[in-house]
């Protein structure tokens, strides 16, 4: 394993671990089951890539593909807080219309960057560490996420954020619409995961308009894995453990490409590997049980 394949799956990790913070907002923070994340990602890559194509700073589009995908939270949230459509429902739905919405902004199928600029490529530091620039910049991007998601948390908006997903009932009898609130926390989570396809985008110099499929369980994979090795009991833990988790989600599957494993075989090892971090505690139960009991 060369320092070349460390770096790709860190930056990698760091990259798809904002998508994670975002599939945490909604499935941890709000328990709301949201499929959005599948179109969102795809849509920052999108709106991104064809407005770097059209000459735009890439560093402003990737503020235009926060905000698309905020809006897109915005749209699965409307279809369930007033219109009463399931969650998971509502971000099927949203992730469907996304399909046709993201390929009539690209224009194309895909879209290459490869003779546009990309803020990797606008992005330079006076060091000698010139060649990892790429590491640099990635890490100022998702320090300013974990530090201003956590600050954003720890506020009043943020309590009552938590408390909606734990429990809503005594967060309605301090006269707080909860409906509100849930409406927050999905277009906070989608606009992390729009910003995330946004710098995938531009750090692989291309959009498709199928990159975002399967976005979901990468997210979950990465929030589990940091979950089961941080915990979960600090705030201030867990988002960076997160993080943490999507760097060895990443590390994982370039490790099992350059084992041998086709990338047909993706799908199965993501899945195995949910598995093995969901089932780690219980056997760990069962395993200190046995040995409690030989012990005696």
């Amino acid at each position: 394993m060369d320092i070349g394949f460390m770096i790709t799956s860190l930056e990698q990790g760091l990259i798809y671990g904002i998508m994670a913070i975002g599939v945490y907002i909604t499935f941890r923070i709000l328990d709301f089951a949201d499929l959005t994340v599948d179109g969102s990602l795809t849509l920052g890559a999108a709106v991104s890539s064809r407005l770097i194509i059209m000459g735009y700073n890439p560093f402003l589009t990737i503020v235009f593909a926060t905000i698309a995908g905020g809006i897109s939270g915005s749209i699965t949230g409307f279809l369930n807080t007033r219109l009463k459509i399931a969650p998971l429902l509502s971000g099927i739905l949203t992730m469907t219309c996304l399909w046709s919405i993201n390929l009539r902004i690209m224009g194309r199928p895909n879209i290459p960057l490869l003779s546009d600029n990309t803020i990797f490529d606008l992005f330079k530091v006076p060091f000698t560490v010139s060649n990892y620039e790429e590491l640099i910049l990635i890490l100022i991007v998702v320090t300013a996420v974990l530090i201003t998601l956590i600050l954003f948390l720890k506020t009043r908006l943020g309590y009552a954020l938590r408390a909606t997903g734990d429990n809503p009932a005594m967060v309605r009898s301090m006269a707080i619409n909860t409906e509100n609130i849930k409406m927050i926390g999905l277009i906070l989570a989608n606009s992390f995961v729009a910003l995330s396809g946004s710098l995938v985008a531009q750090y692989q110099s291309f959009s498709d308009i199928s990159m975002g499929i399967g976005t979901i369980i990468a997210g979950l994979a990465s929030v589990i894995i940091g979950e089961v090795i941080i915990g979960k009991d600090s705030l201030s833990f867990i988002i960076p453990g997160i993080i943490i988790g999507s760097i060895l989600y990443r590390a994982s599957i370039s490790f099992a490409l350059m084992s041998g494993f086709a990338a047909s075989d993706l799908k199965l090892l993501t899945a195995l590997i949910v598995i093995i971090f969901l089932s780690a505690p219980k056997i760990k139960t069962i395993v200190g049980g046995k040995l409690n009991v030989t012990s005696d």
